[in-house]
């Protein structure tokens, strides 16, 4: 790691051309750089590096960016520029991330740095997603100081969100070391476009992930995301084999990925890969981004949706973006009575004692203690 005050002492011996670079870098608001985990030299003599974060494997000239705009090339090494620069820092319930079977009721410290390696049409937080962490306003916050943050605001878990938390990874991971060890839990949001490398050492640390699962084609994923679908379904399935605990969110966008047959594959596939307490929140969609011409999401697109999960075999369906709707709440799936009741991001009612339905004493599936 170069600290900001050697690198001003670099900034004061380079020609002037790399100073203005390295003026550029210090933008971040003073954060440190950070050289990246998982890269590779592709050409030393060209200086050129290949990231090997996720399935792009970006090859990165010397001064260049990757796709994800949040790691560049700087004199042949690959730094992380979001590092210790997050762009968002919030205190929300952790209802909102969404995770609807992780502590209900308790606050998640959030924090985002600036970036992604997916380009969705329809993203809504593009003003931060789609830039570099040079294009924001950001704030300096080393690892120690988030976990330490999260405490004093007695939030029980630190939420990697907002953008994709792969493109701030070291980050992520620094932070989510310091989290372990004073008993916060770590969850996140997140696309899954991460090779399994990074991903493993990452699962060492992560308590719960949602991962937005966008479409169950690969059609889908070209046209609106410029991506690979099958990259997302194995991060699926290494999270579950370590141990994480995983939820899924499905943005339902009418005429694009709101097919019966497609729902119905993709349920199938998470109850056979992940199982059938996988929490599965179909959310719905508003026009956004680059999909402004695109009415809101039918709610009754919404309900059949969650029939067509139910009918599968998944314990636990969600409709998301609907406020008051009954498809907020959580269900035991042997007596079927509502052990979790949801008005938006609030709970309302809670019926469980020691993670079971206070009814029957059926164990419901998720975390529900730290």
């Amino acid at each position: 790691m170069i600290s900001r005050r050697d690198f001003l002492k670099i900034v004061s011996l380079t020609p002037f051309a790399l100073q203005l670079e390295a003026k550029e870098l210090l933008q971040r608001g003073g954060a440190p750089l950070k050289e990246a985990l998982y890269y590779q030299k592709l050409d030393e003599k060209k200086g050129i590096v290949g990231c090997l974060l996720c399935p792009r494997g970006c090859a990165i000239p010397e001064g260049e960016s990757g796709f994800c705009r949040a790691r560049k090339n700087i004199k042949g090494k690959l730094y992380s520029l979001g590092y210790a620069s997050p762009c968002a820092i919030h205190i929300d319930p952790i209802e909102k991330k969404p995770f609807f079977n992780v502590l209900p009721t308790t606050l998640s410290f959030s924090i985002a740095s600036a970036g992604c390696n997916l380009r969705c049409k329809f993203c809504q937080n593009w003003q931060i997603s789609q830039v570099s962490p040079l294009e924001t306003v950001n704030q300096f916050a080393l690892p120690d100081k988030i976990v330490t943050m999260a405490r004093a605001n007695e939030c029980r878990s630190i939420a990697y969100t907002y953008t994709e938390p792969t493109n701030f990874y070291e980050y992520m991971l620094d932070t989510a070391k310091i989290a372990r060890s004073n008993g916060v839990l770590n969850v996140s949001h997140s696309n899954g476009y991460i090779n399994q490398e990074p991903l493993k050492a990452l699962c060492r640390y992560m308590d719960a992930v949602n991962i937005d699962l966008k479409g169950f084609s690969s059609s889908f994923y070209h046209q609106l995301c410029e991506a690979e679908l099958e990259p997302v379904l194995e991060t699926i399935k290494t999270l579950k084999k370590s141990g994480v605990w995983v939820e899924i969110t499905n943005l339902i966008i009418p005429g694009h990925n709101d097919d019966t047959k497609m729902i119905t594959k993709m349920c199938e596939w998470l109850k056979n890969n992940v199982g059938p307490d996988v929490p599965l929140h179909f959310s719905r969609f508003f026009p956004m981004y680059k999909m402004t011409s695109i009415a809101p999401t039918p709610v009754g697109t919404l309900e059949k949706a969650r029939e067509i999960a139910l009918k599968a075999g998944l314990h636990y369906v969600y409709i998301g973006n609907v406020p008051g709707h009954p498809g907020e709440n959580t269900y035991c799936p042997s007596c079927r009575k509502m052990v979790i009741k949801r008005a938006g991001y609030s709970v309302t009612e809670l019926n469980l004692k020691n993670g079971k339905c206070k009814f029957c004493g059926e164990k419901i599936g998720g975390i529900w203690t730290v």
